[in-house]
């Protein structure tokens, strides 16, 4: 009996301490998204998250195509930022372009940014931005040491670190981000220079990545279509020297004033050939003179002259750099070229060097500017097969597998492009040996959840195109965006109502007027049954209690119907209601 009772005190005991033990805490998963960068070329910014912890890589802008009317930008919607803002331990920037960093006024407008960390020169261009619109108290601005290849950022959750790439500016990076359930790394804009301008890639650091284990590879896919490897900056650079060479008359070089390393190769071929510079265009004098400060551009300041010196020279000992390379209608070059400059005038015996390529849809702009430089007298030197006036900052194809070959990923998710490019680098990823279910081509929006080192499709955030017009950050843009698209491709109808609100009637039939839908004499009969139709409907609404906003909406929704189904077509229909005083 004695024995018995002891089994069940020990018995009862083990149940005890059983049921004291925890449930398996559950995993956190990490979650990887875009909202921008996706299936375009710009706005970039990519976003890891876990538990109550979120960091962002870069904060980019898309410039409008002239798609767009009126509109100056083109930024990511930053609502699920607004929501998580309490989770952001800092903005990473790769580097100083524009579809990297110059969303990021618009972004801390919007969303509190505590810290954003970026080489020097990007700190500086980021800084200028800052100033400009009042917004240096908004955030801090921390420089990542280059020169330290072990700096890293330890949060909660993260370990963020970094590497040196090679693209046309100084200072490119990617970013390496060590999370609990995995690493992920984030390419930026690159390629593989094995003779570059300025500092070299980071080929150890990328292969010991690999060695050590990548779970989650994120590469820039704008080049993904170009076969074999892009040609370095230095071959570009004996090109434009031999050009400078050849030149008798005044020198116009066009580029862009983000491609530093190019701008400072412009600038030491001039120095070598005693040509004194002229700068136009705002971002070129502001990129030029950070880069000098920071040592990126070296040139004696006797070398850079003013409209009045420049008056006193001869032609062959002058040079010219400007903006407008991609053909911008407020551009230097494009100024130049329409005889609008107040400076500068195109003459016979002027060579005119694009030292850059249209980005796909500003071919038509370019053509344009070249044809006005022609006619004017210029030379004018574009890049091609046969000339290297220009290479790309974006790895071509063979690049793209040696960084797949560096670092070895286990999953891939192509960024940094258009859906072509997307899907052309997913297949160069399965090429080198990579499983066909291991990578994913997302839109903005679409993310990726990395859970114990495996990583699958997970829900949505909510991602869309900002338009701003200006400074507004409204998403009313957005709106005035779509009202002009309707415009141009559909027209207007307006349908003047004379009522009397009081009496609840109608003074006089509705009268309907178009711009740009139909042409009105050819249409009598259409537009005649249109303000039947709404006739009709107003003294309906009118018998019982209405407003103006429903008797709007009446004629709005009646004449949309109609129109569609004679034209097939949606015009803009502004009801104007002009009622009787009392």
């Amino acid at each position: 009996m004695a024995e018995d009772n002891k089994k069940a005190t020990r018995s009862h005991s083990h149940k005890r301490r059983t049921s004291k033990k925890r449930p398996p805490r559950k995993q956190i998963d990490t979650r990887i998204f875009a909202l921008g960068g996706l299936n375009e070329i710009g706005k970039n910014m990519y976003v890891v998250e876990h538990g109550d912890e979120l960091i962002i890589i870069d904060a980019g802008v898309k410039f409008a195509s002239e798609g767009l009317p009126g509109v100056d930008y083109v930024i990511p919607d930053y609502t699920y930022l607004k929501q998580n803002s309490k989770k952001i331990k800092g903005l990473f920037i790769t580097h100083g372009h524009e579809d990297h960093i110059g969303g990021i006024p618009f972004l801390l407008q919007l969303v509190p940014i505590p810290f954003i960390y970026a080489t020097p020169l990007a700190c500086a261009m980021i800084r200028r931005k800052l100033e400009e619109h009042r917004l240096l108290n908004a955030t801090k601005l921390i420089q990542i040491d280059i020169t330290d290849p072990g700096w890293s950022l330890r949060t909660k959750y993260f370990n963020v670190g970094y590497f040196n790439t090679n693209h046309s500016i100084p200072e490119s990076i990617g970013i390496v981000v060590n999370t609990p359930n995995g690493r992920i790394i984030e390419s930026g804009d690159f390629k593989f220079d094995l003779t570059p301008v300025g500092r070299a890639a980071d080929f150890q650091k990328m292969s010991f990545l690999g060695e050590t284990g990548v779970d989650l590879l994120m590469a820039d896919s704008t080049n993904a279509e170009v076969p074999a490897f892009s040609i370095s900056e230095k071959k570009v650079s004996a090109t434009i020297q031999q050009e400078f060479r050849k030149a008798d008359g005044r020198i116009i070089v066009a580029t862009f004033a983000s491609n530093v390393h190019r701008v400072a190769q412009i600038v030491d071929a001039a120095v070598r050939f005693n040509r004194k510079i002229l700068v136009y265009g705002r971002s070129m004098e502001n990129n030029i003179m950070i880069s000098r400060k920071l040592g990126y551009i070296k040139c004696p300041d006797r070398f850079f002259i003013s409209n009045e010196e420049a008056k006193h020279l001869p032609d062959n000992e002058i040079m010219i750099i400007c903006t407008g390379s991609q053909g911008e209608a407020l551009a230097a070059l494009s100024r130049i070229a329409n005889g609008t400059h107040r400076q500068v005038k195109i003459k016979p015996g002027d060579t005119v060097i694009f030292s850059s390529n249209p980005i796909p849809g500003n071919q038509a702009s370019v053509s344009r500017v070249i044809n006005k430089l022609y006619r004017a007298g210029a030379r004018v030197l574009e890049n091609s097969a046969i000339s290297d006036l220009h290479t790309s900052g974006h790895a071509s194809q063979e690049e793209m597998k040696l960084m797949f070959l560096l670092t070895k990923p286990r999953y891939f998710f192509p960024i940094h492009g258009e859906y072509r490019m997307l899907v052309i680098h997913k297949n160069l990823y399965e090429q080198v040996g990579g499983e066909k279910d291991h990578a994913f081509i997302l839109s903005n929006g679409d993310s990726l959840i990395l859970r114990n080192h495996e990583v699958f499709p997970g829900p949505r955030v909510h991602a869309d195109d900002i338009y701003v017009d200006g400074n507004d950050l409204t998403g009313l843009s957005t709106a005035v965006l779509h009202d002009r698209q309707i415009l141009s491709e559909d027209g207007m109808v307006a349908v003047l109502i004379a009522m009397d609100s009081h009496e609840g009637k109608l003074l006089n039939r509705p009268i309907i007027m178009s711009r740009g839908f139909v042409y009105m004499k050819d249409s009598t009969e259409m537009i005649r049954e249109a303000e039947r139709i709404v006739q009709g409907k107003l003294n309906a609404e009118l018998k019982g209690k209405t407003t103006f906003a429903s008797i709007k909406n009446i004629v709005r929704d009646s004449l949309t119907s109609y129109f569609h189904q004679k034209t097939r077509r949606h015009p803009m229909i502004i009801p104007v209601i002009m009622n009787k005083k009392v």
